[in-house]
């Protein structure tokens, strides 16, 4: 049986316990749904929002792209993958993983691949906005974030 993705890139926010019931309500085949939520951290009270930039069009080829092959690796059920983008303040959901598969183990794996992938190989950009007005600021990519990846290669 194929199984194809579901992929969202969209400013509004998602309902985690919605996207766990269409990924896996009524299915035989899944055993196990694993998730993860990415939430806008507050940066010690200093973050007014965090805003995210993409390329629409490359950043959900991209996306599609490595959960195809997470699908394929680790013989997931199903994968849904939604990711914010716009002004995001401190508290609120910036991306979400859903994974399913028949065991545990290949959901979880499934989940942590993607995610590691996501923060190295998604066309996002990270712009943080101050509380104090101060100068925007872009957030650098961090190596541990590519450290991550190479335990899948």
């Amino acid at each position: 049986m194929s199984v194809t993705p579901d992929v969202r890139i969209q400013c509004e926010d998602f309902d985690i316990t919605n996207e766990i019931s269409k990924l896996s309500a009524g299915r035989g085949d899944v055993g196990a749904v694993v998730t993860f939520s990415g939430i806008c951290r507050d940066e010690a009270g200093s973050l007014s929002a965090l805003e995210l930039e993409h390329y629409p069009e490359m950043a959900e080829t991209e996306i599609k792209r490595i959960a195809a092959d997470a699908i394929k690796r680790f013989e997931l059920s199903g994968i849904t993958v939604i990711h914010r983008h716009g002004k995001i303040k401190p508290g609120e959901n910036i991306v979400l993983v859903v994974s399913a598969s028949p065991h545990r183990h290949a959901a979880f794996d499934g989940a942590g691949f993607l995610m590691d992938f996501l923060k190295t190989r998604a066309p996002f950009w990270k712009k943080e906005h101050r509380l104090d007005g101060s100068e925007e600021k872009w957030v650098d990519a961090k190596d541990s974030d590519d450290s991550a990846i190479e335990r899948w290669e």
